[in-house]
């Protein structure tokens, strides 16, 4: 796994994308894009795209517009998923424990796929 630093510096210089990814073979997932994809990799972090794609049933959630926050806790790398639509804050789920390196992440979902605030 990358460090925090790289992790960062991915999100930060990926914009644009070539092509969508499939990454769960669930109907009605969401797809992701490029730089998703290097964040996953880098991060090992599937699991969190998992999550996402697992509250897509909720029907409070706006299907046009996300935002998806992950905050990992410097302490004891507990950690805390927020999705809004918008600014709504509609889910929150806690993690007890992440190996995701300290600090905050956020995601974009918009119309069935996820990506990056700096790919929009």
């Amino acid at each position: 796994m990358k460090s925090i630093e790289e992790i960062l510096d991915i999100i930060n210089n990926s914009t644009g994308t070539e092509s969508y990814h499939k990454f769960s073979p669930i109907p009605g997932f969401p797809v992701i894009t490029d730089g998703v994809l290097v964040l996953a990799e880098a991060a090992d972090c599937y699991w969190l795209l998992d999550i996402i794609g697992s509250y897509q049933s909720n029907s409070k959630l706006d299907k046009a517009f996300q935002v998806w926050t992950l905050k990992v806790n410097t302490e004891d790398n507990s950690a805390f998923i927020r999705g809004y639509n918008d600014t709504t804050l509609i889910v929150t789920q806690k993690i007890p424990y992440t190996d995701f390196p300290p600090g905050e992440v956020k995601l974009y979902l918009i119309d069935g796929v996820i990506l990056l605030p700096s790919e929009y």
